[in-house]
């Protein structure tokens, strides 16, 4: 049959409406069929489900739907579109570069690059300046599907040896598509935009970073650049406005100017050392938890850092998990292992007596040193270390227990949340991936009982949540509590998980009414995750300016001469005496006796973000009073010392903030 007597094709519209054209028509033009509009506005298609080109051919009966800036698909194609802009406009300015791999991700793109002479950030501005030639341009796409060997042979010889091998990779029977922007081309699947103008330049380079080929570090070192791109420029500007915020809060920066912890190369990398403001913060959190963890009948234990091999071959980890592990220590011609975390401790704890169904649950906490080997080029500051300590517990319950005990663990998250100020916060559920179970305990039964479980609990908790197929624990499902700071970062801060392998692997059980043994479950929880990323995410969250209750120093006195100091003095001792039910003993004041000026004593407090300063001067003296300033710069004025005190103790017992929120006590 010729081509001119081929029949027509049904396309189907998002709305139900059936068009009929001739076979070969291409969503660019449907898109005209409807209107103007619409064809101006439109990016890509998608049909059967499937990305397509607008340029590129239907063949058959297809339902259709036309992306356009407006769709959520729309930032991660317009990214997509940047990274190729970006590999050509290095290839146009320097010559001999080789492309690699350049993906759209989270806010942006990359590109890796393999280049003899190093990238610098005095390099973004101009590479930025020939992106947006290349992009005025108007440059057409257009698509063509390769034999494997001849896309192979073409891209070795233009000395794209890093192509060729991908190339190479692709699974048979999959396509070789090439896409061509003006002369300029690379592999790639698709889908783009008809032209580059379509792009539109509401992007930015960012940074210059070093890479892996493929991720492995037995491989070439890449140069990657990173940018940004976004559907307009209010929304650039509005991202790199974050970002900016996102810099002032680095908790890198803030905790080396409130000096809170450091690392240092004769300790090793990932290994923090904390210094006394942060190790203030660490002790408020673990006060924290061992309050509401005696509320909710937790019993504290501690176990060795250190243990035998046998326990983690017992425990599964060393097979499973041995990547994350330090290496052994060869003890007294034994192998012993730095733990990487605290469950088989617990459950020779939960052994070491017989228990009866009436005991139960049985909740056991510790805060316990763990340390895990994370790659180097993974560490950042506090949030991913190879050292930390843990707010860990473990729960053995029944059967008929354990969902009531996940909502439990679920309450207490949002208990913590709500105190802390973080409105903004979901659950993961990691599950397996059945078909894959050699990544797992190879148990579908108990699996599909433990996901039924943690799912009922989920819903009943009513916190919302979402699923990740494919992340669980090789023991069991998990639920990870995600957190956004003030500024939208998004961080993993606590694991929870259902294990139904260490009821075999321990010979965990319970003597039931019956007088026969049977498995506990046992319930995995850390909803304060560790101190450092805890502390990491809190000082990002706060931007450095803690509650009072968190605060390394509550308050300093500042007394405006010399004549004042032995007043200033009295009132350090006054505050530091007043009881606090919960935390330390006293609070946490002192005393700024420098020869500085008044002013630059109470800039240096504001700086350090102290909640309180207590201005004193022979006027005060002579009164009993302190004229209080906030850190934010709000005077409120004088009042009666022991007024100040109630004030600042009922803040820091009640976890509540009163000094932010500007409240003023009459004196």
């Amino acid at each position: 049959m010729s081509a001119a007597a081929q029949p027509d094709i049904t396309i189907t519209l998002p709305d139900g409406k059936a068009m009929t054209f001739a076979r070969g028509v291409t969503a660019g033009e449907v898109a005209a069929a409807i209107g103007p509009g619409l064809a101006k506005a439109a990016l890509v298609a998608e049909v059967d489900g499937v990305q397509w080109d607008l340029f590129r051919p239907i063949e058959h009966d297809a339902k259709l739907r036309i992306i356009t800036r407006k769709d959520t698909e729309a930032l991660e194609l317009i990214r997509h579109d940047m990274a190729h802009v970006l590999a050509m406009a290095v290839q146009e300015l320097y010559p001999g570069t080789q492309v690699t791999i350049g993906p759209a991700i989270e806010d942006g793109f990359y590109y890796d690059f393999a280049r003899e002479t190093p990238f610098t950030p005095d390099d973004l501005p101009r590479i930025e300046a020939r992106m947006r030639e290349i992009i005025a341009r108007d440059l057409p796409t257009r698509r063509e599907v390769w034999p494997r060997d001849k896309a192979i042979a073409h891209f070795k010889g233009m000395g794209e040896a890093y192509k060729a091998e991908l190339i190479e990779g692709i699974p048979a029977g999959e396509e070789v598509s090439l896409y061509w922007h003006g002369d300029w081309h690379d592999l790639c699947r698709g889908p783009h935009f008809a032209s580059t103008a379509k792009i539109g330049d509401a992007f930015k380079l960012t940074k210059i970073a070093g890479a892996y080929w493929r991720g492995d570090s037995n491989n070439a070192q890449l140069q990657r650049i990173y940018g940004t791109a976004w559907r307009d420029k209010k929304e650039l500007d509005a991202y790199l406005l974050r970002l900016e915020e996102q810099e002032k809060r680095d908790h890198r920066r803030i905790g080396k100017e409130l000096e809170l912890f450091t690392f240092s190369p004769d300790v090793g990398a990932g290994l923090p050392l904390w210094l006394p403001n942060g190790m203030v913060i660490r002790q408020e959190l673990e006060f924290l938890a061992v309050q509401e963890e005696r509320k909710e009948g937790y019993k504290r234990v501690a176990t060795p850092q250190i243990t035998k091999e046998a326990l983690f071959y017992r425990s599964r980890h060393l097979p499973y998990y041995k990547d994350d592990m330090y290496a052994p220590l060869d003890i007294d011609g034994e192998n012993y292992y730095l733990r990487p975390m605290n469950c088989p401790f617990h459950h020779l704890v939960y052994g070491a007596t017989r228990h009866s169904y009436r005991e139960l649950p049985l909740r056991i906490t510790e805060y316990a040193q763990d340390y895990r080997y994370e790659a180097s080029g993974g560490l950042s500051g506090l949030m991913r270390v190879r050292g930390f300590c843990m707010n860990d517990a473990h729960i053995y319950c029944r059967h008929d227990q354990a969902k009531d005990e996940f909502v439990r663990v679920m309450h207490l998250h949002a208990r913590y949340y709500d105190l802390m100020g973080i409105k903004d916060y979901y659950m993961r559920f990691s599950l397996p991936d059945l078909n894959k179970l050699e990544k797992y305990v190879d148990q579908p039964d108990k699996w599909l009982t433990a996901m039924e479980i943690i799912k009922e609990a989920m819903k009943e908790s009513g916190y919302p949540y979402v699923e990740a197929r494919g992340e669980a624990a090789f023991y069991g499902p998990k639920v990870d509590f995600m957190i956004k700071s003030v500024i939208g970062t998004e961080y993993a801060i606590s694991t929870n998980q259902l294990d139904f392998l260490a009821t075999q692997t321990f010979n965990l059980t319970y003597i039931g009414e019956d007088g026969a043994e049977h498995p506990v479950y046992v319930i995995h929880r850390a909803p304060l995750g560790t101190h450092e990323r805890f502390t990491a995410f809190l000082t990002e969250h706060y931007a450095g300016a803690f509650p009072v209750w968190l605060a390394p120093v509550q308050a300093r006195v500042v007394p405006i001469s010399e004549k004042a100091n032995a007043y200033a003095e009295e009132v350090r001792r006054k505050l530091f005496e007043a009881p606090v039910v919960n935390g330390t003993a006293g609070l946490r004041v002192d005393v700024d006796l420098s020869a500085e000026r008044m002013q630059k004593k109470i800039r240096d407090a504001q700086l350090q973000k102290i909640p309180y300063m207590l201005v004193v001067g022979e006027r005060e003296a002579a009164e009993g009073k302190v004229a209080v300033r906030l850190r934010s710069g709000k005077d409120l004025g004088p009042m009666a010392l022991e007024t100040f005190i109630a004030r600042i103790k009922s803040e820091a017992e009640s976890r509540t903030d009163v000094a932010e929120r500007g409240l003023r006590i009459a004196p």
